[in-house]
């Protein structure tokens, strides 16, 4: 399943670190330099949970940030009752 929020489409996004090396300038130094770029990924925290959707509790993958902004409507809990036995 890809890592995409269902309310606010975030997604897994590329980007680069860079490694740098040196002292500030500030700090007396000759500046920092750049000596690389790594490309990588930058994930979503994207949560597995139900929520109502069309009046019926679903799983869906969602980002924290649509949870903390109150997007999501959780189900219920369910209130489980036995069946008594039936004496014969």
């Amino acid at each position: 399943m890809s890592r995409v929020c269902y309310f606010t489409g975030k997604r897994t996004k590329s980007g680069r670190q860079y490694t740098k090396r040196g002292k500030a300038k500030y700090l007396g130094g000759v500046g920092r330099k750049v000596t690389s770029k790594t490309k990588r990924k930058f994930k979503p925290n994207v949560q597995k949970i139900r929520a109502i959707i069309d009046g019926k509790p679903v799983r869906i993958m969602v980002s924290t940030k649509a949870i903390r902004d109150g997007k999501i409507v959780k189900p219920y809990k369910r209130v489980y009752k036995p069946q008594e036995a039936k004496a014969e």
